[in-house]
């Protein structure tokens, strides 16, 4: 279905106005023997009210088939953006998983892979403490015991052991 806008509909109307204006009136003049030169020129005017008709509405319609391409165009980059964020989101729990499975191979305790997660997302030692209601020095031993159970030295050889593949 075309939509048109109120401007467009204001100068098609405009331009059919002036056509069945012109064309009554030359009708009239023909009848009443009007010069012919006279009769071309209402003629002429005719002619380029309906082809101004025809140009506007094809470009309309082109318009419209333009929007159209382009809604569906964005219809489907959403939907491949919906799938790729799902495949993210799968990965990310796949990962997840795996990061788990890690803490479990190196056999940290709850309270150590809760640090671990934290560590990994990379919040610091202060941070950690406020999200487990513990103090910060609690955080730096199990920061400590975490190293030790995995043999790396810090927290950033700790996260690059888990990111490292990715690069």
């Amino acid at each position: 279905m075309l939509k048109f806008r109120s401007q467009e509909l204001f100068f098609v109307a405009l331009l059919v106005l002036i056509t069945v204006l012109t064309t009554s009136d030359l009708i009239s003049d023909y009848m009443e023997g009007t010069e012919l030169w006279h009769l071309a020129i209402e003629a002429l005017v005719v002619l380029m009210s309906v082809g101004g008709i025809g140009y506007l509405l094809h470009s309309f319609i082109q318009r419209q088939h333009e929007l159209d391409a382009v809604k569906a165009q964005l219809v489907e980059t959403n939907d491949n953006l919906s799938e790729a964020r799902k495949q993210i989101s799968a990965a990310g729990q796949e990962y997840s998983q795996v990061i788990q499975k890690q803490f479990d191979t190196w056999q940290l305790t709850p309270s150590e892979k809760e640090v671990a997660s934290l560590l990994l997302k990379g919040l610091s030692f202060d941070e950690i403490a406020n999200v487990r209601n513990t103090k910060e020095k609690t955080v730096r031993q199990q920061a400590t015991a975490i190293y030790r159970k995995s043999n790396l030295s810090s927290r950033h050889e700790f996260a690059a052991w888990f990111f490292e593949d990715f690069l």
